[in-house]
């Protein structure tokens, strides 16, 4: 049992909490995510970490309730506990990988949507620690649906919240700041986008008329976390992945976005799931990502 240390409600629909998970804590990256389930009848339900303080032993999750299953987790409270944490899962961010010192010498552009904002801090917190400031870019519809601000003000190198109302920050999609950055002289490395597919889509667009590099984090199209259920099959280039084993995060200039929605709408009803097994044959499943779905 993994205790609930902290519930809180971050805005209208986004939720925040630690959990008491130390082996987790002690082995995890940015870009990993955990599977959590309620009880035992309870589905497994992906979310990535936010963040996570080794010593203390916890992670902290932000989820945004989509479903019968995070809606009923919304209402657990602190004390609560949380049947299975399971993780550290997925392949932590590349950057993660990188020599310190070529790190230092790039120039990272972050750009989050919605609760992607969420997966996006630990990366930049971990940059932050080890001497790399990098810009950070966060869209939501309105300044009540941003979150984490205080946090990623402090350790980003330049901050920029946008809001599709205007409301506050920048008036605009995500992708007018990114070309308003790059008018102003902004020469990126590298990108890196963690939100809404369409969001993603977009940037991704965007960037490669830009001429600069993408990764992405696929984590949104993730049901079951272990590759069994077919839902997070994607074309990378020529090649077939799946987001839960191969990723999450991938090259976002080679992902076929049009295709990844299409498929995530067909996975939600039993017709849909049964036609794509179907079209996909034994590509559907990833399994270990070592078998079938890599062949």
């Amino acid at each position: 049992m993994y205790k609930i240390l902290k519930a809180e409600q971050l805005t209208a629909n986004i939720f925040l909490m630690d959990v008491e998970a130390p082996r987790v804590a002690r082995h995890c990256e940015p870009g990993q995510f955990v599977i959590v389930k309620m009880d035992e009848k309870g589905e497994r339900i992906p979310l990535t970490i936010c963040d996570y303080d080794r010593e203390a032993g916890t992670i902290t999750i932000v989820f945004q309730p989509v479903g019968a299953s995070t809606t009923k987790m919304k209402e657990l409270k602190a004390g609560d506990y949380f049947r299975d944490f399971t993780g550290p899962l997925g392949n932590a961010s590349e950057l993660v990988e990188e020599d310190i010192e070529e790190l230092k010498k790039k120039k990272i552009l972050f750009v989050g949507g919605g609760v992607g904002a969420a997966p996006v801090y630990p990366q930049v917190k971990w940059l932050h620690e080890h001497g790399v400031d990098a810009d950070v870019i966060i869209g939501s519809k309105t300044k009540d649906m941003l979150i984490l601000e205080k946090e990623m003000e402090a350790v980003s190198g330049n901050y920029y919240p946008c809001t599709d109302d205007g409301s506050y920050g920048h008036a605009g999609m995500v992708t007018t700041m990114v070309e308003e950055l790059v008018e102003k002289g902004n020469k990126y490395d590298v990108c890196i986008a963690i939100g809404p597919m369409i969001m993603m889509k977009f940037v991704c667009l965007l960037t490669k008329k830009l001429e600069i590099p993408i990764v992405v984090s696929m984590n949104p199209i993730m049901v079951d976390g272990t590759g069994m259920c077919g839902a997070c099959r994607l074309h990378v280039g020529d090649e077939i992945k799946f987001a839960c084993v191969d990723g999450p995060e991938f090259d976002g200039h080679l992902v076929n976005f049009d295709e990844a929605m299409k498929r995530q709408q067909m996975y939600k009803t039993q017709e849909g799931r049964a036609m794509l097994k179907l079209q996909e044959g034994d590509t559907h499943h990833g399994g270990c990502g070592q078998c079938g779905g890599d062949e």
